[in-house]
């Protein structure tokens, strides 16, 4: 698949799960389902069938010249997950399609990690003698300090004791980090010319999306401050995953108004198709107008 573009900024789909689904009463446990009426005529069939919420697991490639930039890396091979589709998974199918990109694990230089679910950190790791090594070995893996924090403190009031909530923070998080290979950073780091980290909490407490400029262009890489489009139509619904509902809201709010009615891009993780919508404004919502898959 060739590349979206933004300015100067190739933007491109690494999938590895399509669809990924939900009952709906499971990820918005708070939703009315007579909201959702007056929205199934656009939601239907590509991210809403019936009363399930259909997604897509991905991970955006960015090429910035020389540079090349992971957001996010999905669930992984070979990780003990609870969901039947996560779990043990084999073939390396998401790392042959970076490579068809023509970028080796080894060639990255940035990793951006929006926050620590399982679903965004996967491949941060691959098993190698029984043990879980840095996949991408020469990339600075970047992170929130809060979020790191927030994860940290969870596993050391566990202490010992098991707790699948947590794996994905052992398996694919502590390796990197014990390697030498995760920076933590603040609101507003810059990643490199034109990429910058902003705090936008509530899903988890350290959660950052990653804004992109160039050219006069702007898009906001926006991890799990917006799940699916339903949020975009109901925007006060917030998922069974967030640490904070409410924080989320106002987070989820605040991008959508802040890129709505413009040329400005939302770049979602788990929207289906494209993915990459203009945003618009429909009487106190919001619409996206998706770009057209290349």
């Amino acid at each position: 698949m060739s590349g979206f573009r933004l300015g100067r900024i190739e933007i491109i789909p690494i999938v590895e799960i399509d669809p990924f689904e939900f009952p709906a009463s499971t990820i918005f446990p708070n939703l009315d389902p007579d909201e959702l009426e007056s929205h199934r005529t656009w939601l239907e069939p590509d991210f809403l069938l019936d009363d399930t919420v259909r997604m897509v697991v991905r991970s955006w490639l960015l090429k910035l010249g020389e540079i090349t930039v992971l957001v996010d890396c999905c669930v992984g091979d070979h990780k003990n997950r609870q969901r039947d589709d996560w779990n043990q998974r084999r073939g390396g199918e998401w790392l042959k399609r970076l490579q068809a990109q023509g970028v080796e694990p080894e060639g990255l230089d940035f990793v951006c990690c929006t926050h620590f679910h399982a679903d965004h950190v996967g491949w941060n790791t691959r098993l190698s003698d029984g043990r879980w090594v840095p996949t991408f070995a020469n990339a600075r893996t970047l992170a929130g300090r809060a979020e790191f924090d927030h994860w940290q403190a969870l596993v050391a009031a566990t202490r010992e004791e098991p707790s699948s909530r947590l794996d994905a923070f052992r398996d694919s998080v502590l390796p990197v980090h014990e390697a030498g290979l995760m920076e933590l950073v603040d609101d507003g780091f810059e990643v490199t010319r034109g990429l910058t980290l902003r705090r936008s909490p509530g899903h988890t407490p350290g959660h950052m999306s990653i804004e992109a400029a160039s050219e006069g262009r702007r898009g906001v890489f926006c991890g799990d401050a917006i799940h699916s489009p339903v949020q975009m139509a109901l925007p006060h619904i917030s998922t069974a995953f967030c640490t904070d509902n409410a924080e989320a809201a106002r987070t989820r709010r605040d991008i959508l108004e802040d890129l709505a009615d413009s040329d400005d891009l939302l770049v979602p993780t788990h929207f289906r198709g494209s993915g990459i919508c203009h945003v618009h404004s429909a009487h106190g919502a919001f619409r996206p107008e998706f770009l057209a898959v290349p």
